[in-house]
Order: C-alpha cells, then sequence, then structure tokens
C-alpha cells in the first residue's frame, strides 16, 4: 500500500515537470514564431510619435527585434 502511494506521487511529480517544460518549450517557439508586435502596430506607434514611417525602415526594426528575441532566448 505505502510503495502504490509512493508510486502515485512519484509519477504526479513526473507529471507536472514534463507538462511545464513542455509548455514553456511551447510558447518560446509560439512567441519566436509570432511576435507579439507585428509591423502594424509599429507604424501606429510611430505615427503616435509624429515620425513618418518608411517600409523599409519598419522590415529593418522588425528584423532588429527578431535578432534582439533569438539572442535573448541563447
Amino acid at each position: 500500500m505505502g510503495m502504490t502511494i509512493l508510486l502515485v506521487i512519484l509519477a504526479l511529480l513526473v507529471g507536472l515537470a514534463i507538462g511545464f517544460f513542455g509548455a514553456r518549450k511551447y510558447m518560446e517557439n509560439y512567441l519566436r514564431n509570432n511576435p507579439p508586435i507585428s509591423e502594424e502596430m509599429l507604424r501606429t506607434m510611430m505615427l503616435q510619435m509624429g515620425q513618418k514611417p518608411s517600409s523599409r525602415k519598419l522590415h529593418q526594426m522588425m528584423q532588429t527585434m527578431k535578432a534582439q528575441a533569438k539572442r535573448a532566448n541563447k
């Protein structure tokens, strides 16, 4: 009886650990592939700050943000 309870607790802890790390890895990949800010949001922010963004500048800023995110994840 005591051994069964120990195995259940052990299985629960292993399941929690696998679930946690699996969910963490999934969210990291999701955020890397789908950044929380888009070019349209960036364009709106720049217009609010009084800047006239060109498509080249927006694309460059998005690439910079993606590169910084990759460096932060390593």
